[in-house]
């Protein structure tokens, strides 16, 4: 369940710290613990609420791994929700992570999908300088990390879309193909909801937790603002784009469903002609082609043949044929 548990001192990490001795160093003014957790059991996480001192309803939170995105304050400490994804083929897992932010400690809580942590903590550890700021760096490298995943899902989908494209720029219907379609809609749309909470989280984080994100780091944070309002874009932008091309596809099949009527009309209207006039030979008249004409039968086929070319030629015009 401790993915890590370290205790950073000016700004790099000084040694790893047991869950019984959080609450002795956590009073230390010039440290901060970093503790990361992997889908925590409540008997574990009811410890680490005691050791941090955390409220009743954030630990609630984090043992369920099904919350909406958002930022809470309890007390002098913020409890934050994130969504993660990742692409397993052509699906997209989501996941949970649960932050609690202190003064002097970072709690990271990981449920479902989520990528590890540990280049985010390696890339944290190279700038002791940010570090020496407390958790709220290592808390923008996490954030950062999580908006760069949409990012990346993003640029994956963008290429899988103009191959959907393709497809559906055709004649034909394809029902796997829409299937496909509104499937990536509702992962696209998953997608925008999990992105567009973080602008929110890092608004709210500048301009009212000004006490735990220091003014230097606060640029870093309107940074994922735009990254996060650049991925909603791009999501919201895909989503129009398949929903147009699945109406054109569905515009081009009644398109050609209304050729084939066209045709079919047009060969019935040309049969109607031979069909009126043949008709006639059950009919009893005294003077019936083949019986006391003697040009009866060729005048009568030859006209039943102009009269189809005819319209066989109209119809050719009009383009129903």
């Amino acid at each position: 369940m401790i993915v890590n548990s370290m205790v950073y001192r000016s700004g790099r990490a000084a040694e790893a710290v047991d869950i019984e001795d959080i609450s002795e160093v956590i009073q230390e003014t010039d440290a901060f613990i970093w503790l990361g957790l992997w889908q925590p059991e409540p008997a574990f996480m009811y410890k680490v609420q005691e050791e941090f001192g955390l409220h009743d309803l954030a630990v609630e939170d984090a043992l369920n791994a099904h919350q909406r995105p958002k930022i809470e304050r309890y007390g002098n400490s913020v409890f934050i929700v994130a969504k993660t994804a990742s692409g397993r083929g052509d699906n997209i897992e989501f996941g949970e992570t649960h932050l609690f932010v202190g003064r002097n400690y970072l709690i990271t809580v990981r449920h479902g999908a989520s990528e590890s942590y540990a280049p985010v903590r390696a890339r944290a550890g190279e700038n002791a300088g940010m570090l020496s700021f407390g958790p709220a760096y290592p808390l923008y490298c996490i954030l950062d990390f999580i908006v760069d995943g949409y990012a990346e899902l993003t640029a994956r989908l963008s290429t899988k879309i103009g191959e959907m494209e393709a497809i559906l720029f055709h004649n034909e219907f394809d029902r796997e193909a829409i299937q496909n379609v509104y499937s990536l809609r509702r992962n696209l749309l998953a997608l925008r909801n999990a992105a567009q909470p973080v602008e929110e989280i890092c608004t709210e984080l500048i301009r009212i937790h000004e006490e735990l994100i220091p003014k230097p780091l606060r640029a870093y944070f309107r940074d994922i603002q735009d990254h996060a309002r650049h991925v909603v874009t791009d999501v919201n932008d895909m989503r129009e784009l398949l929903g147009s091309a699945m109406h054109v596809n569905l515009a081009l099949v009644s398109v050609q469903q209304n050729e084939v009527v066209k045709k079919l009309a047009g060969w019935g209207a040309i049969l109607v002609i031979p069909t009126v006039i043949f008709s006639m030979y059950g009919m009893n008249f005294d003077n019936m082609p083949e019986l006391k004409t003697l040009y009866g039968y060729p005048a009568t086929v030859t006209v039943t043949l102009i009269a189809c070319a005819l319209l066989w030629q109209r119809f050719r015009r009009a383009r129903w044929l």
